[in-house]
């Protein structure tokens, strides 16, 4: 608060960049002096703070936080994603959304009102890869491509099995292939739905596989080659014929 006082005071001065995102837990202060944006043009060098001039900010990217006026969270992410790799920048976010400063999908919407500011486009391409979400029809037509370079005949989509609704499964491999949107943000309900459902299939003795959207999007080789491994010739009934399942991780 001293500094932002020295730099004019609340209105004018709040905390910003590594001290913002220390501030808000987020991330730890890695400048040398107290990080503060200033609201003027006027240059001011005051030993031990580092003053970040800008000529205006929206006034909803300015809140007070334990009683210190600083940079919203979404502002605080969009100045530090012009100085972090993509590992630094995800795991600010994850912790962003677990203490619930602000949510990955709120984030991904909020970057539209910050249209041109440095920092917007590299934390855009971050969260497109975690928040990236296909219609049902889309879904279906860029995994069915994947399914047949890895020699899996057709599944059937939107079936039940063990009593639950799949996204797809392989009669003749008795595999399931389950999908999510969103892997930042899930609340506890549905994760609590998802294990419930992953312990049916594991009891049943179903194999299944769960993707995200985003990897079969951006990784469709890897996924391909994750498909490729549980494939049998068709006809076969892989339980009868041992063919070694490996049930993946929820």
């Amino acid at each position: 608060m001293a500094a932002i006082l020295a730099c004019g005071g609340p209105g004018i001065a709040a905390l910003s960049h590594s001290s913002a995102a220390a501030l808000f837990g987020i991330g730890v202060e890695q400048a040398r002096a107290i990080e503060v944006t200033r609201l003027s043009p006027d240059p001011v060098r005051i030993r031990g703070i580092r003053v970040q001039r800008r000529s205006e900010l929206d006034p909803r990217s300015l809140v007070v936080h334990d009683g210190i006026p600083v940079t919203s969270p979404v502002q605080t992410l969009i100045d530090l994603a012009t100085r972090h790799d993509q590992v630094v920048v995800e795991r600010m976010v994850n912790e962003a959304d677990r203490l619930r400063l602000i949510r990955t999908d709120d984030l991904r919407m909020a970057l539209d009102e910050h249209h041109g500011e440095r920092g917007v486009g590299r934390l855009r391409v971050i969260l497109d890869r975690r928040t990236f979400r296909y219609t049902r029809s889309e879904l279906e037509r860029a995994f069915l491509p994947l399914a047949r370079r890895a020699r899996l005949p057709r599944p059937r989509t939107s079936v039940y099995v063990n009593g639950h609704e799949v996204d797809f499964y392989f009669p003749t491999l008795d595999l399931v292939i389950e999908t999510d949107g969103i892997t930042y943000h899930r609340t506890p309900a549905q994760q609590a739905k998802d294990r419930e459902r992953d312990q049916d299939h594991t009891a049943a003795g179903t194999p299944y596989l769960r993707f995200i959207h985003a990897q079969i999007k951006y990784e469709p080789r890897s996924r391909g080659a994750d498909l490729a491994r549980h494939g049998v010739p068709s006809g076969r009934n892989p339980k009868r014929s041992g063919h070694p399942f490996v049930a993946a991780s929820p």
